[in-house]
């Protein structure tokens, strides 16, 4: 893919625990190119949003990051000093986390929160409270100048998840970090918050990497999709060919397991099994214990990428023709 902007490259995360050593992330490669919306997908625990506070290394203790590289922007941010790392994030990178309630001060204005990271550029007060209300309502928040004095549990949650975009768009990041960003909105506000976030990409010409279980969100706003099982990306590609086409026996259950305009089908289909233990995961594929697929050699040794055409890659011992 011409244009990266983001090269990640077998990033391992290990959480050393009671239980042993829990490879949350192992391995995990994907690209994302200047003003390309990419989703990571994949069910609760299997280390999207670990991946993202590796990209930001912001990985919470015991975690740590223990192998691969993030290329961002023509540097690896695993080789830069911890005060380098600080002046990416926010300004070069920029991430809404899943509940803005616990990521805004309750004691200060959402309005002063925002000119605290203009601020942070040298700018001064008077500019920097003009420029408040200017990126409030670029989040479309009506009456900015008077939403800006208000506090953060004086807004619902689709103003404040707003008021978290407009803060870490403030100072013009390349890439956007969006962690679930619609969890606990309904879907109408969810709508909102996505085509906002897709009006700001085209307007500050912003990469944007989201995260989310949902299908529909990754239908809706991405331009390519990264499938995540058990820490592993198992498929990636354009996001219409991995809907169209599907190669993984993961990605193909999970597609079928999603809901369809009419019930004529009956019930939904789930996939057999449990999401296997990271502490100790199974031979082989991950998946193997739950694919209706699994051929001996799936126990046996973890499959390579195959290639299914214009940059689609899928990990899996049998060949999709």
């Amino acid at each position: 893919m011409d244009g990266k902007l983001l090269s990640v490259r077998d990033l391992k995360i290990d959480f050393n625990t009671s239980a042993g050593v829990v490879s949350a992330v192992d391995g995990v490669s994907f690209d994302i190119g200047a003003g390309e919306i990419f989703a990571l997908v994949g069910e609760s625990g299997c280390g999207k949003s670990t991946t993202a506070f590796g990209l930001m290394r912001l990985v919470p203790a015991p975690g740590e990051v223990t192998g691969g590289s993030i290329e961002f922007a023509g540097r690896d941010l695993l080789q830069i000093s911890e005060d380098a790392m600080s002046d990416v994030r926010g300004k070069e990178i920029g991430m809404i986390f899943q509940n803005p309630l616990d990521s805004l001060n309750p004691v200060y204005s959402v309005g002063f929160q925002i000119a605290e990271s203009v601020l942070l550029d040298n700018v001064p007060k008077d500019e920097a409270w003009k420029k408040v209300a200017a990126i409030l309502s670029d989040v479309k928040i009506a009456d900015a100048n008077h939403r800006a004095g208000s506090f953060p549990h004086e807004l619902s949650g689709g103003m404040r998840q707003r008021v978290m975009i407009g803060m870490m768009l403030a100072r013009h990041p390349q890439l956007l970090i969006a962690d679930e960003p619609t969890t606990a909105l309904d879907v109408t506000i969810q709508a909102q918050i996505l085509e906002l976030v897709r009006e700001l990409k085209n307007k500050l010409n912003m990469a944007v990497l989201v995260i989310t279980h949902d299908f529909g969100i990754v239908a809706e706003i991405a331009d390519r999709v990264g499938v995540m099982y058990a820490g592993k990306v198992v498929e990636t590609g354009d996001v219409y060919r991995v809907f169209e086409q599907p190669c993984h026996p993961y990605t193909r259950l999970l597609m079928r397991a999603l809901p369809r305009i009419t019930k004529r089908e009956g019930r939904l289909e789930t996939i057999p099994g449990t999401v296997p233990n990271l502490a100790a995961p199974p031979p082989g594929c991950r998946f193997h214990p739950r694919c209706p697929h699994a051929m001996p050699v799936c126990s046996e040794a973890e499959p390579s990428l195959r290639d299914a055409g214009n940059g689609h890659l899928y990990a899996c011992h049998r060949e999709v023709g």
